[in-house]
C-alpha cells in the first residue's frame, strides 16, 4: 500500500469494499501526507487485523485522500476461520453501518497457514495485553496531558535539526506507539451493547447505555460541559483553554490549527453556547430521570434480569469512558505531531510545506536531503484537488475515480459499486440504524461543515455528513440529529443518547435527499426520517 504522488487512490488496488463509517468520523478530511502517514503508523498498532499478513492486500486505505477501512480484508479473515461474510456484516454493523441488502463484500484469497500463523501471534498479544492493559492505562492517562505539554516545550526548544530528530526517535514516535496501543478491543463495547438490548428491548437498552453517571464523565461531554462552566464564570478562559483546547473536529489533522491556537475560539464557542435550545446539565438531568424509568420499566416487567442488566451498563460505561479519555490524548498526541512538523519546518526553512510529506521523507529532510521537497508542489495541488471535491460515499466497491464520480450528476452520496454496470438508483426513502432513541419534529438545517453551523436555530434538526468531537458543543442547539455516515457505536449516537438528543445516524443519502427547511419527524428509536412538510414559500 502506498500513497502514490498526484494520485492518492488505494481503491485501484483490487476488488475491496472500503468504508469510512467509522473512521469518516474521526478522520472527516482530506488528509495532507503527512496526516495520513502518522494515521498509518497509528492504525498499525491500534487495529490488530492490520498486522495479519495479507501480502498485497491493504487493510486500511486512502482513497482521493480520504481514510478507509477494507471491509473484504476483514471479511476475508473472518471467513477463514467459519464466520461467513453476512455475518462478519452483522457482528461488525455496530462500529461500520450495515452493509446494504444486495451489496457483496468480495473476499480475497489468504493464505491460510500464514493467517493462522499470523493470528495465532496477534491473538497472544492481544491475550498479553488484557491482562496489562488497563495497568498501562492507568499509567498513561493521568500523566499523558503534562507529558505532552513538556514534550511540545521540548520540541520548540530544539535548536538543530538533528536534535529534532533525534526528540523524534526518543520520544515522539514512543508516545504515538504507546497511545495506540492502550485502548480498548471493539467488542469492549459491542458485547454488552448486544446483550443488554436483548434484556431490556433496543430503546431502552440505549436509555440505559450512558457513561454519564455523576461520578465520572465522558470525556467527549467535557468540552460542552467545560463551556458551561465557563459560561458561568465556574472555571477561567485560560484553564478551559489548557485542558479542552485540544479537542475539534480536525484534531486528528496535523496541518490544521488546534482550537487552542485561535485566540477567539472560546468566544466564539460561548456566543454558540448562548444560543443552545436547552442547557447542558438540563439535558443531562433529564436523561438521567428517563434511566431511572427505563430501570423501573425492566424491573416491573422482569426483577431477575436487573442484576445482570446492571453489570453489562456498568461493564458499557466503564468501556466507554476509558474509550473517550484515550481518544482525547490520541487528539492530544497529533497536537505534538503537529509542533514537531512545525518546529521541522522551522528549523530548515521550509515551513508548512513540509505537511506535504510523510514523516520518513520530513525526517529526510531534516538530515540534509533535499530530494523530497521536489514532490512538494504536486502533493499540494493533489491536496487541493481531492479537498475541492464533495464527501465521498461511505461504501466503495471497486475502483474509484474521485473526480469521475464527483462529475455524474447522477452520482450515489450512500454508495459506489463498480462491479454493477447499471447501479440501482438511490432510494427516495431516508432512514438509517437508531443511533438515539426518540421522536422530534422541526426544521431541517443541512450544512456539510461546521464552518456553516451559525445557521443553526434553536430547535434545528441537523442534516449533515458527519459530526465529531468539535460538534458537541451544538447539540444543546439541536431538536434531532441526522447523519449521512456512522454506526450505533459513533460519536453522533453516543453523545446524543449521553444528551437525550433523538439521532438516526448512517444514513447514507440524508444529505442529498433532504433540504434546509423541510419540516422534518425523526424517530431515533426506529431510525426513520420522515418529511411532513415543506417550507413556506
Amino acid at each position: 500500500m502506498t500513497v502514490r504522488r498526484g494520485e492518492w487512490n488505494d481503491s485501484l488496488s483490487g476488488d475491496y469494499l472500503w468504508s469510512n463509517a467509522n473512521v469518516g468520523e474521526a478522520v472527516p478530511d482530506v488528509m495532507t501526507p503527512c496526516t495520513w502517514s502518522l494515521i498509518r503508523l497509528w492504525v498499525a498498532d491500534a487495529i490488530p487485523f492490520a498486522g495479519l499478513p495479507y501480502g498485497p492486500h491493504p487493510g486500511v486505505g486512502n482513497i482521493g485522500g480520504r481514510f478507509y477501512m477494507n471491509l473484504s480484508l476483514a471479511a476475508s479473515a473472518a471467513a477463514a476461520f467459519g464466520i461467513a461474510p453476512r455475518r462478519f456484516a452483522a457482528m461488525t454493523e455496530q462500529f461500520y453501518g450495515r452493509i446494504p441488502v444486495g451489496l457483496q463484500i468480495p473476499l480475497v484469497r489468504l493464505p491460510r497457514g500464514r493467517l493462522l500463523a499470523g493470528a495465532a501471534a496477534i491473538a497472544a498479544r492481544a491475550g498479553l495485553s488484557a491482562l496489562t492493559r488497563r495497568r498501562r492505562l492507568r499509567r498513561f492517562l493521568p500523566g499523558a496531558p503534562a507529558r505532552m505539554w513538556a514534550l511540545r516545550a521540548q520540541i520548540a526548544a530544539a535548536a538543530a535539526p538533528a536534535e529534532l530528530a533525534g526528540l523524534w526517535q526518543a520520544q515522539v514516535a514512543p508516545l504515538l506507539h504507546e497511545a495506540a496501543t492502550v485502548g480498548a478491543g471493539a467488542g469492549a463495547l459491542s458485547r454488552p451493547r448486544r446483550r443488554l438490548r436483548a434484556l431490556a428491548g433496543d430503546q431502552d437498552a440505549d436509555i440505559l447505555l450512558t457513561a454519564e453517571d455523576g461520578r465520572a464523565r465522558l470525556a467527549s461531554l467535557g468540552p460542552l460541559v467545560g463551556l458551561t462552566e465557563l459560561a458561568a464564570g465556574a472555571t477561567g478562559q485560560a484553564a478551559f483553554l489548557h485542558r479542552y483546547g485540544h479537542r475539534g473536529p480536525h484534531e486528528l489533522e496535523v496541518s490544521m490549527p488546534r482550537p487552542a491556537e485561535d485566540p477567539g475560539w472560546a468566544g466564539g464557542q460561548l456566543a454558540d453556547l448562548r444560543r443552545a435550545a436547552a442547557d447542558a446539565s438540563a439535558l443531562l438531568a433529564r436523561q438521567e430521570k428517563l434511566r431511572a424509568q427505563a430501570w423501573d420499566r425492566l424491573r416491573r416487567r422482569d426483577p431477575g434480569k436487573e442484576a445482570a442488566a446492571r453489570r453489562l451498563a456498568g461493564r458499557w460505561a466503564a468501556a466507554a469512558r476509558e474509550r473517550e479519555a484515550v481518544r482525547s490524548e490520541v487528539a492530544r498526541v497529533f497536537w505534538v505531531m503537529r509542533s514537531f512538523v512545525q518546529r521541522a519546518g522551522a528549523l530548515t526553512g521550509h515551513g508548512d510545506d513540509l505537511f506535504f510529506l510523510p514523516v520518513p521523507e520530513i525526517l529526510a529532510v531534516l538530515a540534509g536531503d533535499r530530494a523530497p521537497l521536489a514532490h512538494i508542489a504536486e502533493q499540494k495541488a493533489a491536496y487541493r484537488r481531492y479537498q475541492a471535491l464533495p464527501p465521498y460515499p461511505a461504501l466503495i466497491r471497486g475502483r474509484f475515480d474521485p473526480l469521475a464520480w464527483a462529475a455524474d450528476p447522477h452520482r450515489r452520496s450512500d454508495l459506489f459499486d463498480a462491479s454493477t454496470v447499471n447501479p440501482a438508483p438511490a432510494s427516495n426513502a431516508v432512514s438509517g440504524q437508531p443511533g438515539s432513541p426518540g421522536v422530534a419534529q422541526g426544521r431541517a438545517q443541512v450544512i456539510a461543515t461546521i464552518g456553516e453551523a451559525a445557521q443553526l436555530e434553536p430547535g434545528d434538526i441537523l442534516v449533515t455528513p458527519v459530526t465529531n468531537i468539535g460538534w458537541t458543543p451544538l447539540f444543546p442547539r439541536l431538536a434531532a440529529i441526522v447523519t449521512d455516515v456512522g454506526a450505533p457505536l459513533s460519536h453522533a449516537a453516543i453523545i446524543a443518547r449521553e444528551l437525550g438528543i433523538p439521532a438516526v445516524i448512517g444514513c447514507g443519502n440524508a444529505t442529498t435527499l433532504l433540504h434546509t427547511g423541510d419540516i422534518l419527524r425523526v424517530d431515533g428509536g426506529r431510525g426513520t426520517v420522515q418529511i411532513v412538510g415543506k417550507p413556506q414559500p
